[in-house]
């Protein structure tokens, strides 16, 4: 299944081989390491890891993930979608920050994911300290749930992860 969601100025659309450079630039950053379950390094071995676990993971129906593209087809981060639970995730690389585009990529995907995947509420997992994924959150529509943290474990650090929805907008009444 081919998928390509456009709006906002954004592209996203399926990863490919010509994308792995960018994987690197995008994912071989201390931060991204910090916040993400991903190899550090990212180096090219490591993105075409990912990119095979994202293809496998795609086919068995289990997630989407797209790469964030403006115009020109350069990634610049990547959204996922995790279908059995309606969870998103989201990233920007560092070199494509302040554009907005985590923002308008995720109204993209969710929008996606209410009306597509028919998911009626759609979820993020943030740490609290993160301030520029909670701004991210906002700006899209998402609320927090007030409920009680999932605590995780990636590479010997624990952290807690909160829970913000968004819920599907409701249909328009017909008279």
């Amino acid at each position: 299944m081919d998928i390509r969601l456009e709006g906002d100025g954004v592209v996203l659309r399926q990863w490919a081989k010509r994308d792995l450079g960018q994987l690197v630039a995008i994912f071989d950053d201390a931060e991204m390491a910090y916040r993400l379950p991903v190899a550090a390094p990212f180096d090219l071995p490591a993105a075409e890891a990912y990119l095979t676990t994202a293809r496998r993971a795609q086919l068995t129906g289990a997630r989407i993930y797209l790469a964030i593209t403006s115009g020109d087809d350069l990634a610049r981060g990547e959204v996922v979608l995790n279908l059995a639970t309606g969870t998103v995730g989201y990233s920007v690389g560092p070199a494509y920050r302040g554009q907005r585009l985590a923002s308008r990529s995720l109204r993209l995907i969710t929008g996606y994911a209410h009306s597509v995947a028919d998911r009626p509420t759609v979820h993020l997992e943030i740490e609290a300290d993160n301030a520029g994924s909670t701004a991210v959150a906002r700006s899209a529509g998402y609320r927090p749930t007030g409920g009680d943290p999932v605590f995780v474990e990636d590479k010997g650090r624990r952290y807690a992860l909160y829970r913000w929805s968004h819920n599907e907008p409701p249909a328009a009444a017909t008279t």
